[in-house]
């Protein structure tokens, strides 16, 4: 086994290749569940001027301190300020203002008195309840002070942090963009799923797994139609692609076999490594760069559980690191394994799991065998469990690590 490279061996080169995209400025709504490409600073105090929490009476707080509903206070109302219709700047002692909720306090008031508190009078108001000092007013940033650090660069923006930035005035912010991702299958033995099945030829469903894979992790996906064995029809189609991709990921081809197209046509490119890796599934893998923008390629198996298992550990680095998200890897946790298994020796095994938890703590089921081509098993898992190279069993009850699949990170 010393002739296959270590898997994280093949991530570090990965890494090392791939570059983040660079980074400008994009509309609010395009930026979700992108990483920020600068810090944010308040430009703007929240509240940006002193204003009601309620819908009431804007007055001098002293005015009325001792209102109770036995001794109301009496005040002329002098006129009415919506929100967005600061019509009064201010107001003297002894009268009282209608003010709505977000409307800004006017000079000289120190308290709002709820409706509630009140008789609703138009021309003048009976007040049965005194407020304190500076009660029901939201002062100029008492959320935020213009100059505050809001958000730090990498922060992956989600629907709050958009929320924010529209709230201080961003109409934009410079963020990495979603990488593009060209996914090519390969094989003169796929169809398109919808047409004609010939009995020696099966569905083409990695290109959706890994396209689907790839728009998960933020990627724009572009899947390209099937590809034959047929090393002109595979260089072309790339050439083609190349114009529109940051990345391209391939699947079949790849391994030992009379037909491996990918292999072949890739082989000539200096910068394409082609080897073994010490993981079960996804042994045969190639990665590198071609064309005149160095684009990174990854070729990966035809098998759907070693694409998948090898796009999770190899490419979805990739895309992280070019969004500017980190980690770049999927994080680890521990669980309870509920049944035994075996692993190959100097092979990091991928095990296809169900995790869950219960009273006793998060627990992982192993789903299915040890075959590359069930997909079934894999669509039935949300998990799988790493079993180090070095270990070639583990019994029930055992703690291990687990990758836990449809997690956000």
């Amino acid at each position: 086994m010393t002739d296959l490279l270590p898997v994280p061996e093949l991530v570090d080169r990965v890494l090392a290749t791939v570059s983040p995209l660079p980074a400008f400025p994009q509309p609010l709504m395009e930026a979700l569940g992108l990483a920020l490409a600068e810090d944010v600073v308040a430009p703007i105090s929240l509240p940006s001027f002193d204003n009601s929490a309620m819908d009431g009476y804007a007055v001098v707080a002293e005015d009325v301190a001792g209102a109770t509903g036995d001794e109301p206070v009496h005040l002329p109302v002098v006129g009415e300020i919506g929100a967005g219709r600061a019509s009064i700047l201010a107001i003297s002692p002894g009268t009282a203002v209608k003010i709505m909720t977000g409307a800004p306090i006017p000079a000289g008031a120190t308290a709002v008195v709820p409706y509630e508190w009140t008789d609703r009078g138009v021309a003048r108001v009976r007040i049965d309840r005194a407020p304190a000092p500076g009660q029901h007013v939201r002062p100029l940033g008492d959320d935020i002070s213009e100059g505050d650090m809001l958000l730090e660069e990498g922060t992956v923006l989600g629907p709050r942090h958009l929320g924010l930035l529209a709230a201080v005035g961003r109409a934009t912010v410079r963020t990495r963009p979603r990488p593009r991702v060209v996914v090519i299958s390969t094989g003169s033995e796929l169809r398109d799923p919808g047409s004609p099945l010939a009995p020696d030829a099966i569905y083409d469903g990695n290109s959706y797994l890994l396209a689907a894979a790839a728009r998960a992790a933020g990627a724009i996906a572009y899947r390209v139609g099937i590809v034959p064995d047929d090393p002109t029809a595979f260089t072309e189609a790339l050439s083609d692609q190349l114009v529109r991709a940051d990345l391209v990921v391939t699947s079949g081809g790849v391994s030992e076999g009379d037909f491996d197209v990918v292999k072949e046509s890739l082989s000539a490119h200096g910068s394409m490594w082609f080897g073994g890796v010490a993981m079960q599934p996804g042994k045969p893998q190639g990665f590198g760069t071609v064309g005149e923008d160095d684009t990174p390629v990854f070729t990966l198996p035809g098998n759907p559980v070693s694409a998948y298992v090898s796009f999770e550990t190899f490419v979805l680095p990739a895309i992280r690191r070019m969004m500017g998200k980190v980690p770049y890897s999927r994080p680890t946790t521990r669980a309870r394994l509920t049944h035994g298994i075996s692993s190959p020796e100097g092979r990091q095994q991928m095990v296809r799991a169900q995790y869950d938890t219960d009273r006793g703590g998060a627990f992982v089921s192993p789903v299915g065998g040890h075959g590359s081509h069930l997909i079934g098993d894999l669509a039935t898992s949300n998990a799988l469990v790493v079993v180090p190279a070095g270990t070639t069993s583990v019994q029930a009850g055992e703690m291990v690590r687990v990758l836990k699949l449809d997690e956000e990170f």
